[in-house]
């Protein structure tokens, strides 16, 4: 039987470190083991109260702010869950690219989430709180797709998470991803604009889907790195960030992604699979961004897993 708590009341003064953050991002953030469910059900009764007001889950905090938080019943966590002596946690001290006193790059393995939820104890941001206990504000500035590997930036401090959101929204982050398609990509697409739309299944799956009506604007530019008898490696620059967009993008234009299990084609996957690759062939390969300190430009590459290294291997240059 699952053990409950129910806490106190709670008055919070917003710092002006968070002015302009969303109420919801804001609890989440704060409120760290209450369910998302519980939260949300708390901002939609107008239990949360601003300056003795109620508010939407919208709501733009700022400085001076009070926020009134009411008692939550909510599980109780045992201590330290995530465990450092983890394989899956340990292993992930070595796919840190980079870290100073503001960030952190890290080379996501494929098969981790970047968080828990739906059923998973834990992702890539709860592993990294683990492994740096004195990080108390770690936060994802982005996030990749449960399977996709690569470069995941992580801030330290909420500041840092606010100047790169800020250089995100402007297009100063630039991200490239590296994809092996099926057939051969015709080198005259250098970039595909189809709107695409985000629908929720009852399973809680998320299935996008090209809608030109009520889908939103994307696009993805594209560039072919080496042909193959078996299919193309593309190099991807997202310019707008849609859920699955790369690969709902490739799929539209009749190229999928190897291995890709939502939007992909059964033949092709069988194909690679045939030459051991289990896994969504879709790698955040680099991360070019201004330090939010130093104001330098950083730029960060991911080598390829053992699994994508050794497929292309495999794989008939044209």
């Amino acid at each position: 039987m699952t053990q409950e708590t129910r806490t106190p009341v709670q008055f919070i003064e917003v710092d002006a470190e968070y002015a302009g953050q969303r109420i919801d991002n804001f609890l989440l953030a704060r409120l760290k083991g209450v369910p998302k469910s519980v939260i949300y059900r708390v901002l939609r009764k107008g239990e949360v109260r601003v300056n003795k007001g109620r508010i939407k889950p919208e709501y733009k905090l700022e400085a001076g702010d009070q926020v009134r938080v009411p008692p939550l019943t909510i599980p109780v966590q045992p201590e330290n869950t995530i465990s450092v002596k983890l394989t899956s946690v340990k292993t992930l001290e070595s796919h840190i690219l980079y870290e100073d006193n503001e960030l952190i790059v890290l080379n996501k393995p494929s098969g981790m989430a970047v968080h828990g939820g739906s059923g998973l104890n834990f992702g890539a941001i709860e592993a990294l709180r683990a492994l740096r206990p004195q990080a108390k504000h770690l936060e994802l500035v982005h996030r990749l797709d449960r399977d996709t590997s690569g470069c995941l930036l992580i801030a330290k401090k909420r500041s840092i998470l606010t100047a790169l959101h800020e250089q995100l929204r402007d297009k100063v982050v630039e991200k490239k991803y590296w994809a092996l398609v099926a057939g051969q990509w015709d080198g005259k697409i250098k970039k595909v604009t189809e709107a695409l739309k985000k629908n929720t299944l009852q399973s809680g799956e998320r299935i996008v889907r090209v809608d030109e009506v009520d889908g939103k604007p994307s696009e993805t530019r594209f560039k072919v790195l080496q042909r193959f008898e078996e299919g193309t490696l593309l190099e991807c620059f997202p310019v707008t960030g849609r859920t699955h967009q790369i690969r709902v993008h490739t799929a539209c234009k009749g190229h999928p992604i190897a291995c890709d299990d939502k939007y992909g084609d059964n033949l092709f996957t069988a194909q690679m699979q045939a030459v051991g690759l289990n896994r969504l062939f879709l790698h955040a390969k680099l991360i070019s961004f201004n330090h939010p300190v130093s104001g330098n430009r950083l730029t960060f590459e991911a080598p390829l897993d053992r699994a994508l290294a050794v497929t292309l291997d495999k794989l008939t240059k044209k």
